[in-house]
């Protein structure tokens, strides 16, 4: 009988455990880590485990979706997750848009800079600045996009991605220098750049506000939607049009106008 029983127990025990499914999803650690923590009671309450590791590059997290190491990741936009599948051979697609990080333009504390600061004027602005980008070609091809906007370089037209090398004016001599996205908010404060265009997950990391402490800042029509990115065939798996539900949710849109202010705007 009590044989019996434990084997009953042990069958009860494994059929709980067989109901919940667990979504492993690699995030940056701000905003995406913090919004992530929303849904998962939400998940949690469908029987579904959200499991969230965290990662402060741009490369790891999409490699290890393809190698099925993880389930999904949320950290870019689809400009740079199309361009990776290409330089890297991966397959990624969008499970869906959430959020919007404008890029901004940020300066140094250095005192040279204090009445282009003030005034938002590049004509302010003084020669042989260095200004860093991120290295990556979609988002440095936005940081110097924005740079043009206003007014401190020109860009040759319709070039879908352009880097320094495409730059045909440069009336404030700036210098140009290429880092890793997740480097150039350290490089700013380390007084090593004059500006810097920083993504706003790494401005935030780094205590900078984007919509208070950026001189430029990109519009919030910006194209540059942050996704949840996955494999393809995973696109209709009900866990994965569960999480996709979630994020949308009226608790999620609350907590990003709550807690940041516009730094991070969410999207339809």
């Amino acid at each position: 009988m009590k044989k019996l029983l434990g084997i009953l127990l042990f069958s009860i025990t494994s059929l709980v455990y067989a109901k919940d499914t667990i979504i492993t999803i690699g995030a940056s650690p701000v905003p995406q880590a913090e919004i992530l923590k929303q849904i998962k009671p939400i998940l949690k309450a469908q029987g579904i485990d959200l499991q969230i590791k965290e990662f402060s590059d741009y490369v790891q997290p999409n490699l290890l979706v393809e190698q099925k190491q993880l389930d999904a990741n949320f950290f870019q936009h689809k400009p740079y997750m199309e361009q990776f599948n290409k330089e890297h051979g991966t397959h990624l697609v969008s499970l869906i848009g959430v959020h919007i990080e404008p890029m901004g333009v940020y300066a140094s504390s250095n005192p040279k800079l204090t009445e282009f600061v003030k005034s938002k004027d590049p004509t302010k602005l003084p020669k042989g600045l260095t200004i860093g980008v991120p290295n990556d070609t979609t988002n440095e091809g936005r940081a110097l996009l924005l740079l043009q906007q206003n007014k401190i370089i020109t860009l040759k037209p319709n070039v879908a991605y352009p880097t320094k090398k495409d730059i045909v004016t440069n009336p404030y001599n700036v210098t140009i220098k290429e880092l890793d996205a997740g480097m150039i908010a350290r490089n700013l404060v380390a007084h090593q750049l004059d500006l810097a265009v920083i993504n706003s997950n790494y401005a935030i990391q780094s205590n900078l506000n984007p919509v208070l402490d950026a001189v430029f800042i990109e519009s919030n029509q910006s194209p540059y939607v942050n996704i949840i990115a996955i494999r393809p065939e995973e696109l209709r798996e009900p866990q994965m049009q569960a999480l996709a539900k979630a994020i949308k949710s009226k608790q999620v849109t609350d907590f990003i106008f709550k807690n940041y202010k516009g730094a991070v705007v969410p999207v339809n």
